[in-house]
């Protein structure tokens, strides 16, 4: 039983990898980490850390505990904890998160709030938070 129980917990150390030439069309749900380098038409919701490389291009929400971002986004930006913004990077949406690191030369197009605590329910909190503002 024991070991059943290990293999049903969130394994953070899985690297899910979507490489340059590869095109998805859909949306994408994990626990583990995920690294795009090629291009993803549609949401991506994970508990790990979302990196974009500089050849990928994410059209969708992304929704994650940290990330780092080489590429291009068109769509909003949801961060638990850490976003950074590489400076190729190119984000065309808004922004929501607890911290942001934005190196000269990245370009930032949209809105950015912020919240104080990381620990504020994750991610889909500051989703609902966000959803129930903007139905007000």
């Amino acid at each position: 039983m024991e070991d059943m129980a290990k293999y049903n917990e969130t394994d953070n150390s899985t690297i899910n990898l979507i490489s340059n030439g590869t095109d998805i069309t859909g949306d994408i749900k994990s626990t583990g980490d995920i690294r795009i380098d090629g291009s993803l038409t549609g949401n991506l919701n994970t508990k790990g850390k979302v990196v974009i490389g500089q050849t990928g291009r994410v059209n969708g929400e992304i929704i994650c505990k940290n990330s780092e971002i080489s590429g291009t986004i068109e769509g909003r930006v949801i961060v638990n904890q850490l976003l950074n913004l590489k400076a190729s990077s190119k984000i065309l949406g808004d922004i929501v998160t607890s911290k942001l690191s934005i190196e000269p030369g990245a370009i930032f197009s949209g809105t950015c709030k912020m919240s104080e605590n990381n620990n504020n329910g994750g991610a889909s909190a500051i989703k609902e938070k966000e959803l129930e503002k903007a139905g007000k």
